[in-house]
């Protein structure tokens, strides 16, 4: 299936792409949880490693969690991700503080969050209102995080604090290496992949 989903993409991945997604899905195949930073520059396609792992996340019947720090950004994730998915039977979905919707229409936040409890959006795109209580998972697998450096570490643990019986899956991601960046690859259990090669064009 993810051969399928590579291959319908409107572009080839780069070696650099294949290698880090080959890496992140057995890191998800093994037993305890991924935890893993992504690093790549803008534009070297950090996103659609992002959505190959969310979409196996989904061909497992779980859910995952991209949060992006900005209204802006998410929106961009969300149109860019969600017509991929859509050929694929993948619900996504958008929260902002300002809007929600599904990949077929704006619809109000009461039924989006019903539709994310009861499973029915596998792949929830949004700003830090993913981390609000009133946000609940049925089975929440993976969380992404882009621009990582960009959240609060009570931000970042938020959302696994609330999943403790099964611990989700964490991928950061950030086109900036900073030094708290190295840091947490040093000291804080994060394993570093690098996307250096850029696509062509």
């Amino acid at each position: 299936p993810i051969k399928k989903f590579v291959e319908s993409l409107p572009y080839k991945l780069t070696d650099d792409q294949k290698k880090v997604s080959w890496r992140i899905i057995k890191d998800i195949g093994e037993s305890k949880p991924m935890n893993r930073l992504l690093e790549g520059d803008v534009g070297s396609g950090k996103t659609i490693v992002a959505a190959i792992t969310a979409y196996l996340t989904a061909l497992n019947g779980l859910q995952t969690a991209f949060m992006a720090p900005t209204e802006i950004l998410s929106r961009q994730h969300f149109e860019k991700i969600s017509p991929l998915l859509q050929n694929f039977n993948v619900i996504t979905g958008l929260l902002t503080s300002a809007e929600a919707r599904n990949v077929k229409e704006k619809i109000s936040k009461k039924e989006f969050l019903k539709k994310v409890e009861s499973g029915e959006i596998q792949i929830v795109i949004g700003t830090h209102s993913l981390i609000q209580k009133n946000v609940i998972f049925k089975n929440l697998a993976l969380v992404i995080i882009d621009e990582q450096h960009r959240f609060g570490v009570n931000q970042r643990a938020a959302i696994a604090d609330r999943h403790k019986e099964s611990i989700p899956h964490f991928l950061s991601m950030t086109a900036t290496p900073i030094p708290r960046t190295l840091g947490l690859t040093i000291w804080g259990d994060l394993d570093l992949s690098l996307i250096k090669e850029m696509p062509k064009g």
